[in-house]
């Protein structure tokens, strides 16, 4: 491999980690389903995919093959992209919608009921929820003094600088939210904040979205191991979870 080939699949795999699976709210990168690139010296580049089972979701496997093949096709020096989903039940038809650029309803036709803006929107506002929730909670354990009410009062700025944090501004951007530092940490799918009363109920709400979420990941990167052993290698191991909610204190004697 050439010297320029080997720069432009670094830059490849770099763009590739913008690429989440919808409803993982992982990048396909870390969770294996990458399962080669290659890069030539003409600026051509060959992506193939791979995913848990060969009946996962079809948009949502079209929409992360769609995703790989637009951040591949932005990079500077690529002339042609190629990104092929193998092993899966519509691979033939999906494969062939993005070699022809005929989006998702060119490519599904009567199967597809409308675009898939409507199926992101979804999943951005659940993983702006689950990050609420690991902001939130990571915000409450190291601040004792804080009750759940309390959240109501809380602006981005009083987040710790964290991953957690870093993430939930991400999430926010992404849905057109208030990313400026005066901004309320708790607030419904479209930015407005919810009063004291309700702030347990809408956390333990979020908590549920943020379990499912990561539940649903632990499960699909262990599929994924299990019908591609060598998976394993191309998997980023998970960040430890740090967002368990604050266990009260019992009585002492």
């Amino acid at each position: 491999m050439t010297t320029t080939a080997l720069t432009l699949e670094q830059a490849a795999r770099t763009a590739l980690d913008e690429v989440y699976d919808p409803e993982l709210d992982e990048p396909i990168t870390g969770l294996g389903f990458v399962r080669s690139l290659e890069a030539g010296p003409d600026g051509r580049l060959t992506v193939h995919l791979r995913l848990p089972t060969s009946f996962c979701s079809p948009n949502f496997a079209y929409l992360m093959a769609s995703d790989a093949k637009d951040v591949l096709g932005r990079l500077p020096g690529v002339r042609e992209v190629h990104v092929l989903l193998d092993d899966h039940h519509d691979s033939d038809m999906i494969n062939r919608g993005l070699a022809a650029d005929a989006g998702y309803v060119g490519t599904f036709g009567p199967e597809a009921q409308d675009s898939l803006d409507e199926l992101r929107l979804t999943f951005r506002r659940k993983a702006h929820t689950a990050a609420m929730e690991r902001a939130l909670t990571r915000l409450l354990r190291d601040r004792p003094d804080l009750a759940e009410t309390d959240l109501c009062h809380v602006v981005l700025a009083d987040l710790p600088d964290a991953p957690a944090t870093h993430a939930l501004v991400r999430r926010r951007a992404a849905l057109g939210l208030s990313t400026a530092p005066t901004a309320p940490a708790l607030v419904d799918d479209h930015g407005a904040p919810y009063p004291a009363e309700q702030i347990p109920v809408r956390l333990r709400f979020a908590r549920s979205v943020r379990i499912s979420i990561d539940g649903n990941a632990h499960f699909c990167r262990g599929l994924l191991r299990t019908r591609y052993p060598d998976a394993a290698a191309g998997q980023a191991p998970r960040t430890p979870d740090t967002t368990r909610p604050r266990t009260p204190k019992g009585p002492t004697s």
